[in-house]
């Protein structure tokens, strides 16, 4: 798992269904703060939406727990 430094933490991995939604809910929470979301996979269309809104990303992959 990788460091977390953020002050809020989202996992999606176990949200029913598509989790777009959730993470704009998150996203549109923040007050400057940093946010980690954890995914089973690096998804394009979220990345692609943080990008036009002005948000920065990182993604780190880190290797299964099985």
């Amino acid at each position: 798992m990788p460091s977390n430094d953020a002050a809020r933490t989202r996992d999606i991995r176990a949200v029913d269904g598509e989790p777009f939604d959730d993470i704009m809910t998150e996203l549109n929470g923040l007050k400057w703060e940093p946010l980690l979301l954890i995914n089973s996979c690096e998804a394009e269309p979220p990345t692609n939406v943080l990008e036009e809104l002005g948000f920065t990303y990182e993604t780190t992959a880190v290797e299964s727990d099985g």
